[in-house]
């Protein structure tokens, strides 16, 4: 397969304030400052926990195109960026299969850099660089781990415009090899959506791609593509080798997390039979438990701290388990949608 080396790389989200998110970041969430970037058109800086590395980019002038960027969507993800062994092959090849080509191949010390389209606003860079290079901040140094913390990016939850679903699927599958791993029509009341899962070959990055059903009626979905201006990333997961404690530090931290319905642990012991954490452990932090082919998976969203609850987190711990259970994505769905209600409720 000609793209099976694409690897995560960072994350840059485009913000108006630096340092609110900056706050959240290393204030709840623990990561830790790894360098800054101060020009005329731009602060930039690099922040990361464990394999987790963000950078959060304010813009000075309307040139940047966070400008642009922010005025349309507020804070959001701009860049996710993939790694690879060859950008210009990568570039080249995903250029040639229908990608849409954003910059062309630049090399400054030995470090190649090109940008495609992905979806929305939101763009590839494909990086080829030595390990923790990152361009304008040069090599940063190793992010730390914390014990309980947060270890690495599990995926990327992606909200489309209805009918995008099968276009941003097959992007992935041609242009740049990903696999679909998992499908899902998840209904809750008179309202639906559908989703797939895509995975890079080198099992590294995931999208979960989503659209409103329009045979039911607007929802959550439909929501943040209004309130965000169109596509875009949702949520960002992050793994944890031990949920409980992991959520338990954060909550600790200032971090809310959303409640998952009443009724979900009064069916939690006839549906599975846990091979670990208690569900004494789980219902005091509202942490979710399923299961696939491969094992089980433990799951939770933080509560959007952003203007237009257009961006949230999650966390996840797996116990083999490869994709994603049927009955915790709808429990997580259900859980966005009653913070949905409360919140138009509050207007």
């Amino acid at each position: 397969m000609l793209y099976n080396d694409l690897t995560m790389g960072h994350v840059e989200f485009y913000v108006a304030d630096i340092e609110v998110p900056l706050a959240e970041l290393t204030g709840g969430y623990g990561f830790e400052v790894l360098g800054k970037v101060s020009e005329a058109s731009h602060t930039s800086i690099a922040v990361g926990q464990a394999e987790i590395i963000f950078v959060l980019t304010q813009p000075h002038d309307d040139d940047h195109p966070a400008s642009l960027y922010v005025a349309r969507h507020g804070d959001g993800v701009a860049n996710i960026v993939l790694r690879t062994a060859d950008a210009r092959a990568a570039f080249a090849g995903a250029v040639a299969k229908g990608a849409l080509p954003i910059a062309e191949p630049m090399e400054s010390a030995g470090v190649v850099s090109a940008v495609i389209g992905a979806f929305g606003d939101v763009v590839h860079t494909l990086l080829q660089a030595p390990e923790r290079y990152l361009p304008g901040f040069g090599v940063l140094p190793e992010p730390p781990a914390r014990e309980h913390g947060l270890i690495a990016l599990d995926h990327f939850a992606v909200c489309l415009e209805a009918g995008d679903l099968e276009v941003a699927v097959g992007f992935y599958e041609s242009v740049l090899g990903f696999s679909a791993i998992f499908e899902e029509r998840i209904a809750v009341g008179d309202q639906a959506m559908n989703s797939k899962a895509v995975q890079s070959a080198s099992g590294t990055v995931t999208f979960t791609l989503i659209e409103p059903d329009t045979t039911a009626k607007p929802g959550q979905i439909d929501d943040f593509l209004k309130d965000h201006g169109g596509a875009g990333v949702q949520h960002i997961a992050f793994t944890s080798s031990n949920i409980v404690q992991a959520v338990s530090s954060l909550t600790r931290r200032g971090v809310r997390f959303l409640d998952p319905p009443k009724t979900y642990y009064r069916m939690l012991a006839d549906r599975l039979e846990l091979v670990r954490h208690e569900i004494d452990d789980l219902e005091p932090f509202g942490i979710l438990v399923d299961a696939d082919h491969d094992g089980h998976l433990f799951q939770i969203f933080t509560r959007s701290t952003h203007p237009r609850r257009t961006l949230f987190f999650e966390v996840i711990e797996r116990l083999h388990a490869q994709t994603f259970g049927s009955g915790n994505v709808q429990a997580l769905y259900q859980a966005v949608e009653m913070e949905r209600i409360t919140a138009q409720e509050q207007l």
